[in-house]
């Protein structure tokens, strides 16, 4: 039995599960907000503050039972890329607006039942993005790696200044990182599992001391972690109008990213959670968030992952895991402080690593030539400008070369009616035969691109194109654009011209509509528009019996002179 069973808060038979599933999910989510609080080049506390808030939050309100709301990598780095956040002082009040903004454009999605509408964000976008957000998660962390400040106009060519500049790495500061990544990897295989992360940043960080490598960077020296929870804070409304296009990429990649978890992660009676439900969600822990000095926050699979993983069978596990969280800054939080920040690094750099999709990159390159460049450029793109404006790119490049591929993909093919009244397809007539009835039927999107492909595809109408009938099958069709309706506007009259006539079948009425509204069907005539029937097939033999009756009806031409 369950307490407040619609939203299944608390399962009275699974506490202990939860519990110890938080346990896990909050010990872990300790240095990982950390960590990534340093990769949005913000103070690592605001990193934690949003873990906190964005894990306890969005637990009350996501229609996903599991989902684990955090700070994500791509997140992350959107957010080191918004300068008036990275360069504001302390508190970082632009940053928790945020947050803010992000939840409000989160929410509005979802209260607009937006949430069927991440479909349409092209595999090979996303693809191309979360494998560029891997490689600069690894090149953004160099730098603590190696004791060496790099300098460039992006990630990339830091890191070649710092191939150039080798001899400066310093050594305490590399062997800690090193040491660091060796001991996730081999921790995280015994029965310690992903306790084993912060057990080795632990062990890595009180080699320091025991080395006496007094050079190398700890947490502490460039932030205050402070011992006790946030307090609420509302930024001016001023620092708002600037940040609404990172606000917007931030809630586009959050939501992606959350949408990958609810098509993924049943609910515990077996069902799948509503997206637009997790949407409000998500809105709702950003708010949270951004009120309590707490970065922007979306789902996280890898935590979402972890905490089923360990257990969790309700809400109850990502509660207690926000009520760890708060535990260890209130208990342990001038600690915190004495990390070390090549561990740091190591761990992101893992991170980054896990985080490629080499696998999938492969898959879309099979797939074809347009979602193989979509992926290049999206990729390359995020490597060398701003995310917010790479994932645009990427989505804009996407929808054009969908233009470009759908407008030649149109075929007009001709029927001729066999046998037993089956039509049989051919090629199209090179013109339009006289006293004839010829049957063109379309495949493809008609929209205003594919339109002047289509006219090219028709029969031509010349002068001996006399008394003669042409039926456009539209069946399938549920509406055509402007440019369409122009170009059989003028095909219609062409053969007008030439006492011949256009007659269209199968027309759905959302099609007859648009010839009302336009005033397109009195070049056609009324009389040569045949609607669409539950009978495959009538509206074309309605046409052409009427088309036959027509041509019968002509008189005869006048013999040459």
């Amino acid at each position: 039995m369950t307490i407040f069973a619609k939203r299944q808060l608390i399962n009275r038979n699974t506490i202990g599960e939860d519990l110890t599933a938080g346990l896990v999910l909050g010990i872990q989510s300790v240095p990982d907000g950390l960590a990534n609080g340093l990769l949005a080049m913000v103070n690592p506390v605001y990193g934690l503050y949003g873990y906190m808030t964005g894990i306890f939050g969005g637990a009350f309100f996501t229609s996903s039972v599991f989902m684990s709301i955090q700070a994500t990598g791509a997140m992350a780095l959107i957010i080191a890329s918004v300068p008036q956040v990275t360069e504001a002082p302390e508190p970082n009040t632009a940053l928790f607006a945020l947050a803010i903004l992000t939840g409000l454009i989160m929410l509005g999605a979802g209260l607009l039942k937006l949430g069927s509408l991440v479909r349409f964000v092209p595999h090979s976008v996303m693809i191309g993005f979360v494998n560029a957000v891997a490689v600069l998660i690894v090149l953004g962390q160099l730098d603590d790696f190696t004791g060496y400040e790099s300098v460039g106009a992006n990630r990339v060519t830091r890191t070649i200044d710092l191939w150039r500049n080798m001899e400066q790495v310093h050594l305490p500061t590399l062997l800690v990182g090193i040491l660091t990544i060796i001991l996730i990897l081999t921790l995280e295989k015994t029965s310690l599992k992903a306790l084993g992360m912060v057990v080795a940043m632990i062990f890595a960080s009180l080699v320091v001391p025991l080395l006496g490598a007094d050079a190398v960077a700890l947490v502490r020296d460039i932030a205050t972690i402070p011992g006790s929870l946030p307090r609420p804070v509302l930024p001016p409304l001023a620092v708002f109008p600037g940040l609404i296009i990172p606000a917007l990429s931030l809630a586009f990649v959050g939501l992606v990213q959350g949408a990958s978890i609810t098509q993924s992660v049943p609910n515990p009676d077996g069902n799948y959670p509503d997206a637009s439900g997790d949407f409000v969600g998500q809105g709702a822990a950003n708010l949270i968030s951004g009120m309590l000095q707490g970065m922007p926050v979306a789902g996280s699979l890898s935590a979402t992952s972890l905490v089923t993983s360990a257990g969790a069978r309700s809400r109850l596990a990502n509660i207690s895991a926000g009520v760890v969280i708060a535990l260890a800054i209130l208990l342990f939080g001038r600690l915190v402080g004495l990390i070390a920040m090549p561990v740091l690094a190591g761990l992101l750099i893992v991170v980054g690593f896990r985080a490629l999709k080499l696998d999938q990159a492969g898959m879309v390159a099979k797939t074809g030539a347009v979602q193989l460049v979509v992926m290049l450029l999206t990729f390359i793109s995020a490597l060398f400008i701003p995310l917010q404006y790479a994932v645009l790119i990427g989505v804009g490049f996407a929808v054009l070369l969908y233009v470009f591929h759908q407008s030649n993909r149109i075929t007009v093919r001709a029927w001729e009616l066999g046998p037993g009244l089956y039509p049989v397809e051919c090629a199209p007539p090179a013109s339009v035969p006289a006293k004839k009835v010829t049957i063109l039927a379309p495949y493809g999107s008609l929209f205003f691109a594919a339109a002047p492909v289509f006219r090219k595809q028709l029969p031509e109408v010349t002068e001996t194109s006399r008394h003669a009938a042409v039926i456009l099958v539209l069946r399938g069709k549920k509406a055509v654009g402007s440019t369409f309706l122009k170009v059989i506007t003028h095909y219609a009259d062409e053969l007008a011209r030439q006492e011949s006539m256009l007659m269209l079948s199968g027309v759905d009425p959302n099609i007859q509509e648009q010839l009302e509204r336009t005033g397109m069907v009195r070049h056609i005539g009324r009389s040569n528009v045949f609607l669409m029937t539950e009978v495959v097939g009538q509206a074309l033999h309605e046409a052409i019996e009427a088309a036959e009756t027509w041509i019968a009806a002509q008189p005869p031409d006048a013999p040459s002179s």
